[in-house]
């Protein structure tokens, strides 16, 4: 699978409507679009039809360039204090 993370329009549900009829990325011509060989992947493995077609939300742009680790321990730090004082 490839990861749509990689995408340089940061696309999370399909290719845009750029992608080249050779499978290459609009942006990148050099690379191939990520969305092509994610479609191409879950074509190999068991549901993956179904698990590629899965809406996903779109990204924040707000938290571009942040730690998502950091994020999620502090997240769970809270929840847990929280937890602890009957919150």
């Amino acid at each position: 699978m490839a990861c749509p993370m990689n995408c340089p329009k940061s696309l999370r549900n399909g290719p845009c409507g750029g992608v080249r009829a050779d499978g290459s990325c609009e942006v990148d011509p050099e690379m191939v679009c990520v969305w092509v060989t994610a479609w191409e992947g879950s074509q190999r493995i068991r549901n993956g039809e179904q698990t590629i077609q899965i809406i996903q939300p779109p990204l924040d742009a707000s938290l571009k360039n942040t730690s998502s680790w950091l994020r999620a321990v502090r997240e769970r730090a809270v929840a847990a204090g929280a937890n602890r004082n009957g919150f």
